[in-house]
C-alpha cells in the first residue's frame, strides 16, 4: 500500500465518521457515475507520440489491455477551454470568440482569469440547462457545469462552494497528506532547479525561476490536490466529478507545444489519472465510467512583439491602419485631463534621447494601463483586444456586428491591407453573402478558401464549419485577426510559444479516451455532441 493509498484510508474512516455525526447515509447503488479527466491543451498527436514512446503507460495499458476507445474528436473555433467547456458542459453553442473579447451587447469585456466574467457568461448564455455536473464537482474548469463542490474555477474563483464546514473539516487527512507530500516534492524540485542554474549559471535565470514557481503551483501542489480530492470524491460516490490538469497546457504556452518540458508534464499526469484509477476499483459498487479528453491542441508559435520591435498588435492597428484624431484616453475626463494635457506638452517640445523615450512610455504604455487592461486599446470609437493568436476589432458606435460592406465604406480596403501586414495570417469579416476571409491582400467567399488559405487541407470542411460557427458569434469582432499561416510562422499577438484558438490541425484534433462499454456519437465533430451523452448519467 503506497502512502497515498494510506491517507486515503484514513480519510474514509474520518469520511464515514462524519457522514454518521452530519452528511447523510452513504449513496444509494445503483446506475452509473461519471468521471472526466480533462488534460488541459493536449494535441491528438502529441498524445499518440506520449504513447508510443512510454510517456503515458497507464494510459496506453487502458487502450491496449483493458479495451478503452481512442476516439478522434474535432473542437470547432475557437480552439479554447471557455468554448469547449461551455458547449461540453450544458449543450449549447456558445457565443465566446476568444478568452479575451467584448461584448457588444451588454457593452463590457469578457476576460475569463477576472473574477465575475465567467459566471456572468455562464448564467447569460446556458438558458436554465441542467449540467453535466448537477450535484458533482468541478476542479480546475472555467465554468461549473452545475457542480455543487468548485474548487480553482473560474466562474466561482473567489467564492470556493462545498458542503460546508463539516465537510471542510472531514478532509483534514487529506490536506495534511497533499501538504506533507508537496513540501517534500517542492524540496525535490527546488533541489534540481539548484543543480541546474550551477550548471548554466547564465542563460536566463529570471524567466527559468519564473517558470519554476509555476510549475510548483500547478504541478505540484494543484495537480496533487485535485488528485486526492477526486480520491476522496470516488470514495463518497459522488456522482459526477470533472477535473482539469493544467501542466501540460502551461508549459506548451511557454515552451511550445513538443517541447520537452511540455511532454515531461504528461507523466506526471499520467500518474494521477492512474491513481484516480486505482481508486475506481476500489469502490466497483459506485459505477464509475472514466473518461479522458483534451478542450483542444495548441500550434507552435513566433510572438507578434518580436516581429515588430515590441507594439502590440492593439496598438499597431491604430499607428498603421486607422486614420483619426488623437486617442481617447480613458485617463481624459475628471481625474486625468490635466497630466494628459500636460505630458502632451512636454512631448510637443520634442526633447531627443532618453527624456523623450521616456515621456513616450509615460504615455503609451504607463498612465494608459492605469485604466485600460492589458492587450486592449480603443480610440475614436474602435477597440481592439488580442487574445492569443486571435484579435478583435470593434466598431462600438453600432450595438450590432458590422459587415465587411459596412465597414469598407468607412476604410476602403482595410481588412485586405491588414492581411498583407508583417505577422498576420488572415482577416475574417462578415458579410452580406457570409463569411469572408481577406489574406495576402485578397479576399475569399467561405467556399473558395481551398484556393487560399488552407489549400491542401484534408479538413477544409471541418474549417469551414468553424469558422462559420465563428462569425455567427455576436461578440466575435467585426474583424477577427488570426496570426496563423502568417509568412513568418504561425504567430500569438502575445508572448507565448504555444497558443490556441485558431483552425490549425494541430489545435482542432483532439480525442475522447472513453471504457469499452460506452457508444459516443461518432464521427465527433463539435464539442456540444457530447453534452446528449453525458447528460444521460442523471437520468
Amino acid at each position: 500500500m503506497s502512502l497515498d493509498d494510506l491517507a486515503l484510508f484514513l480519510q474514509r474512516l474520518m469520511d464515514r465518521f462524519v457522514r454518521w455525526v452530519r452528511l447523510g447515509a452513504r449513496p444509494a447503488r445503483g446506475g452509473r457515475r461519471l468521471l472526466i479527466v480533462q488534460i488541459d491543451g493536449l494535441p491528438r498527436s502529441v498524445l499518440e507520440r506520449g504513447l508510443r514512446e512510454g510517456r503515458m503507460p497507464f494510459l496506453a495499458r487502458l487502450v491496449e489491455r483493458r479495451g478503452f476507445g481512442l476516439l478522434p474528436m474535432t473542437v470547432g473555433l475557437p480552439t479554447s477551454t471557455p468554448a469547449f467547456q461551455l458547449s461540453a458542459m450544458y449543450g449549447v453553442r456558445p457565443d465566446i470568440p476568444g478568452f479575451h473579447y467584448h461584448d457588444k451587447g451588454h457593452r463590457r469585456d469578457v476576460y475569463f482569469p477576472r473574477a465575475g466574467d465567467a459566471s456572468f457568461v455562464e448564467a447569460a448564455q446556458t438558458g436554465g440547462r441542467p449540467g453535466i455536473l448537477l450535484g458533482g464537482s468541478a476542479y480546475g474548469c472555467v465554468f461549473t457545469g452545475g457542480a455543487q463542490n468548485n474548487l480553482y474555477n473560474f466562474a466561482t474563483i473567489t467564492r470556493p462552494t462545498g458542503a460546508g464546514l463539516a465537510r471542510a473539516l472531514a478532509a483534514v487527512v487529506i490536506l495534511s497528506w497533499v501538504t506533507l507530500k508537496c513540501v517534500a516534492l517542492s524540496a525535490f524540485e527546488l533541489t534540481r532547479a539548484a543543480a541546474r542554474l550551477v550548471a548554466d549559471p547564465v542563460n536566463d535565470p529570471a524567466r527559468r525561476f519564473k517558470m519554476l514557481m509555476i510549475k510548483l503551483g500547478l504541478s505540484v501542489w494543484v495537480r496533487e490536490l485535485f488528485t486526492l480530492a477526486v480520491s476522496r470524491d470516488l470514495y463518497l460516490g459522488v456522482p459526477a466529478i470533472y477535473v482539469n490538469y493544467l501542466d501540460y497546457d502551461v508549459m506548451a504556452h511557454a515552451y511550445g507545444p513538443r517541447h520537452r518540458r511540455a511532454r515531461r508534464a504528461l507523466r506526471r499526469i499520467d500518474r494521477s489519472i492512474h491513481q484516480l484509477w486505482r481508486v475506481i476499483r476500489r469502490v466497483p459498487e459506485h459505477g464509475y465510467d472514466l473518461y479522458v479528453l483534451s478542450d483542444h491542441g495548441q500550434t507552435s508559435t513566433v510572438p507578434y512583439p518580436t516581429l515588430t520591435g515590441g507594439r502590440p498588435i492593439e496598438r499597431l492597428l491604430f499607428d498603421e491602419f486607422f486614420d483619426g484624431g488623437r486617442a481617447r484616453s480613458a485617463l481624459e475626463g475628471a481625474r486625468g485631463h490635466r497630466l494628459m494635457q500636460e505630458l502632451r506638452a512636454l512631448r510637443a517640445q520634442r526633447r531627443h534621447g532618453l527624456v523623450q523615450r521616456f515621456l513616450n512610455y509615460l504615455e503609451r504604455d504607463f498612465l494608459s494601463r492605469l485604466t485600460e487592461p492589458r492587450e486592449t486599446h480603443e480610440r475614436d470609437g474602435v477597440r481592439v483586444i488580442s487574445a492569443g493568436p486571435n484579435a478583435f476589432v470593434y466598431f462600438l458606435d453600432e450595438p450590432a456586428a458590422l459587415a465587411i460592406e459596412r465597414i469598407d465604406e468607412r476604410h476602403p480596403g482595410l481588412a485586405e491591407d491588414i492581411s498583407r501586414s508583417r505577422g498576420i495570417g488572415f482577416v475574417l469579416a462578415r458579410s452580406a453573402q457570409g463569411p469572408v476571409c481577406s489574406w495576402r491582400g485578397k479576399r475569399y467567399a467561405l467556399h473558395e478558401l481551398g484556393d487560399g488559405p488552407f489549400a491542401g487541407r484534408a479538413d477544409l470542411a471541418i474549417v469551414t464549419d468553424g469558422i462559420r460557427d465563428l462569425m455567427a458569434m455576436p461578440s466575435a469582432g467585426d474583424l477577427v485577426i488570426y496570426g496563423h499561416g502568417a509568412p513568418e510562422g504561425d504567430v500569438s499577438f502575445i508572448p507565448e510559444r504555444g497558443a490556441h484558438a485558431g483552425p490549425s490541425a494541430e489545435e482542432l484534433q483532439t480525442f475522447v479516451l472513453h471504457p469499452p462499454n460506452v457508444r459516443l456519437p461518432e464521427p465527433l465533430v463539435h464539442p456540444v455532441q457530447l453534452y446528449d451523452h453525458f447528460i444521460r448519467y442523471h437520468a
